[in-house]
């Protein structure tokens, strides 16, 4: 099914036509009011209509493209492939948040083992290099699409975890139902290019942008329960916050 789409230019704007055209289709996407597996006009429609260029209608499509909200498939179009999945930073976890928006979460276990912890986690945890720590490593999925990639260390013994566990439940929901009070973490964001292991696990290309993440969380006791250090697709990803004047 074609979708019609109602874009709005404003022609004395400083701001480009193909990032404002871009920008309406992205929106659009993210409001539901393009869903999954709905088409565009083709290029030549699209520009007829809005008066453009086919140029700059080709240029907005491929910023779509590359942001992975829009593909382009042979003998069928250009479709919507999904919404961008947005988070706000608080002390929750990704697979709650998915949930709660609706994005159908997976997970699949990469790696669930006990083993002596290097310095640097060791650090992190509070606890001498060499000591017995879980870690973890899984793939997150939304909408039947990977997500991120999660790396996460814990003391040994906090929860009974497994690997079917995992897979039905978020780390968190099952920290909680064994009795550990997170109360406070410590996260910081960054950026980088995907490794050619990361791409393929992401199914992304080699070099593609993800997003990092890297959290230390601790119980009402201020001892650290959990550190994570984790990458997701720039792509199907991003984070909101809310900033208050004080």
């Amino acid at each position: 099914m074609t979708a019609k789409l109602a874009i709005d230019l404003d022609r004395s704007s400083p701001v480009p036509l193909y990032f404002q055209v871009a920008e309406q289709i992205s929106e659009a996407i993210q409001r539901g009011d393009l869903p999954p597996g709905s088409r565009l006009d083709n290029e030549i429609l699209l520009a007829d209509r809005l008066g453009l260029s086919r140029p700059t209608i080709r240029q907005a499509i491929q910023y779509l493209v590359d942001k992975g909200l829009l593909v382009r498939k042979r003998g069928v179009g250009t479709q919507v492939v999904h919404g961008q999945v947005k988070r706000s930073v608080e002390l929750t976890s990704l697979y709650d948040d998915l949930r709660r928006a609706g994005q159908e979460p997976a997970t699949r276990v990469l790696a669930l083992e006990s083993g002596p912890v290097d310095e640097k986690i060791a650090a992190i945890l509070g606890v001498a290099a060499g000591t017995e720590v879980l870690r973890m490593e899984r793939i997150r999925y939304a909408a039947g699409e990977p997500l991120a990639l999660l790396h996460n260390w814990l003391p040994v013994g906090l929860a009974p975890l497994t690997a079917e566990s995992l897979q039905e439940r978020g780390l968190y929901e099952l920290l909680r139902s064994a009795g550990v009070r997170m109360r406070v973490a410590n996260q910081r964001i960054g950026a980088r290019a995907a490794t050619a292991t990361e791409a393929r696990l992401l199914d992304e290309r080699r070099g593609a942008p993800l997003l990092t993440m890297l959290r230390t969380t601790y119980d009402d006791q201020g001892r650290a329960v959990e550190h994570g250090s984790h990458v997701y697709r720039a792509s199907h990803y991003s984070l909101e916050v809310t900033l208050i004047e004080r």
